[in-house]
């Protein structure tokens, strides 16, 4: 475990087996792009919720990515919505600033190409990525917990699913890359975890993020 200020960060052994993976196969260049790239997605978060008065309690890092810990039940809906959007908003501004000088120096367009892919890919609808628990966070606001949260289950379920079988089609097409194996092993947990609570109605999979009070956005 290490820290940044306050901040405990906890390294998981699968992420630093796959981060070796990865670089063996791939480069360090490729591997320090990611982790750059990663490392602002969470600076954003990071700012935000310490400009809102929200306690950030850690950050893990695991093989299916970076989990930012914190107490937001305090936060108005519209805070809580700007520090999830954060990350991935702060990925896309760095892929569009970096696209300019990238015509002058081509090396840019990987890291470039680097932001814009780690920040789509978290705006997508499927919790735990920041798009999921924003989507679950607007149904909320409006028609409340509820159904912001079956909400979130079956979208999410839809979404995890159609991704996990393009991926499964990618392995196939490209016979065998293992790079896809573990997207898709996390994107089939996601499937199944948020269709077991469609049909059963069960409880969220995490403590909710919302105080019972009412909030305003």
């Amino acid at each position: 475990m290490s820290h940044c200020p306050d901040v405990p960060v906890h390294v998981s052994g699968g992420f630093l087996l796959l981060s070796a993976w990865f670089a063996l196969e791939s480069g360090l260049k490729p591997l320090a792009l990611i982790l750059f790239a990663v490392i602002l997605h969470e600076l954003g978060h990071f700012a935000v919720l310490r400009l809102c008065g929200a306690p950030v309690q850690g950050v893990r890092l695991g093989t299916l990515g970076a989990v930012m810990k914190s107490e937001r039940s305090g936060l108005s809906y519209g805070a809580e919505l700007l520090a999830l959007l954060a990350g991935p908003m702060t990925n896309l501004l760095c892929a569009a600033a970096l696209i300019v000088p990238a015509r002058a120096i081509p090396e840019l367009y990987a890291a470039a190409g680097t932001h814009l892919a780690l920040g789509a890919f978290n705006l997508l609808p499927i919790r735990p990525l920041d798009g999921g628990q924003a989507l679950e966070l607007l149904v909320t606001w409006r028609f409340g917990p509820a159904a912001g949260e079956q909400t979130a289950r079956l979208v999410g379920f839809v979404c995890a699913a159609l991704l996990c079988v393009g991926l499964v089609w990618l392995m196939y097409e490209s016979r065998g890359n293992l790079w896809l194996a573990p997207p898709a092993t996390g994107l089939l947990v996601v499937c199944l975890r948020e269709l077991q609570g469609v049909i059963r109605g069960a409880h969220p999979y995490r403590r909710p993020l919302f105080s019972e009070k009412s909030r305003g956005f």
